[in-house]
């Protein structure tokens, strides 16, 4: 499921660089969540209301993710699709470390760890050179940051969801709806544009909103609930092999060995990465004594080897 979230958000940096040639990045902002909302909450009124730990955890993580997606648009609309794909990968670095640095899985990672990192930060530099990487500017820089807000904001949703009830469906609509209000004010002067945009700018919108925001949103809170932060930033850290995807297939860019060289490593990275962390996690919660599982089980009910035997758990 990461991995097609992957794809998607891949994808979505030449759909969000086509959109902001049309509209302005604001109203772009606006009408992605609009429409990202006005989806999620006719599937909660089907599915029922959001609980007072849904409505807190949204509204936090609705502003991390506006912040994230704020710093995104505005980079990508002064950089390459490509480039900008490719800098926000640096999140499989920042995301580990974060996730060990608080909470009740804080500790260090194997070395091994980053050695896997350090293999995909060597593919973000082949790959960098191989689409003829600039000097960073305006927008490399804001995807930058927008890479480091993004490894803050994931592991919140690990934070604020995993050991409790909260269903990500709802939980998305609360982020959406706080997207909404964020942009509404700031993107009005520039909303009569969209009454002048075509079948093929709403197009791009839909696909923003409905694919990159309600479906991504959705799938990586229901996985992340099921694995850890770490985990989850090896699997979406192969976004920018799919964001060059999509600038050779969709925006016409060349193809050269060391993007392909790159792809090659980016994906054996973050698989190797993966199965590492896993590893190691499982260790960690094999080792506390059984008086330290006792207290941990009364503090979480519901623990996630658990959860993860019952897909639907959080869905239901």
């Amino acid at each position: 499921m990461l991995l097609l979230v992957a794809v998607v958000w891949g994808s979505s940096y030449l759909a969000a660089k086509t959109a902001t040639q049309a509209l302005p990045v604001l109203v772009v902002l606006f009408a992605r969540y609009a429409l990202s909302a006005l989806a999620c909450l006719v599937l909660v009124a089907l599915r029922g209301r959001c609980t007072r730990d849904e409505l807190r955890a949204g509204a936090l993580l609705g502003v991390t993710q506006a912040a994230v997606l704020v710093l995104e648009t505005y980079g990508v609309a002064k950089t390459s699709a490509a480039n900008a794909g490719l800098i926000i990968s640096l999140t499989i670095v920042l995301t580990p470390l974060l996730d060990r640095m608080v909470g009740p899985d804080s500790g260090r990672l194997p070395a091994r760890f980053y050695a896997a990192t350090g293999v995909c930060l060597l593919a973000v530099a082949l790959l960098m050179g191989g689409n003829g990487f600039h000097a960073p500017g305006t927008g490399d820089l804001l995807m930058l940051a927008a890479a480091v807000v993004r490894a803050v904001h994931v592991v919140l949703v690990g934070r604020l969801t995993k050991g409790r009830a909260v269903r990500p469906l709802q939980l998305t609509a609360v982020q959406m709806v706080v997207g909404s209000a964020l942009f509404a004010v700031p993107a009005a002067s520039g909303l009569p544009t969209l009454t002048h945009l075509g079948p093929p700018a709403w197009g791009q919108l839909l696909y923003l909103a409905l694919f990159c925001s309600v479906f991504a949103f959705l799938a990586q809170t229901w996985a992340v609930q099921r694995s850890s932060a770490s985990r989850a930033s090896l699997l979406l850290g192969t976004e920018p092999v799919w964001a060059v995807a999509a600038g050779i297939g969709l925006g016409g860019e060349k193809f050269t060995v060391l993007a392909g060289l790159g792809a090659t490593l980016m994906v054996a990275g973050t698989y190797w990465g993966q199965h590492i962390e896993r590893a190691h996690r499982t260790a960690d919660n094999e080792e506390p004594s059984s008086s330290t599982v006792v207290r941990r089980h009364r503090v979480h009910p519901a623990p996630v080897a658990a959860e993860a035997d019952h897909p639907g758990h959080h869905l239901r």
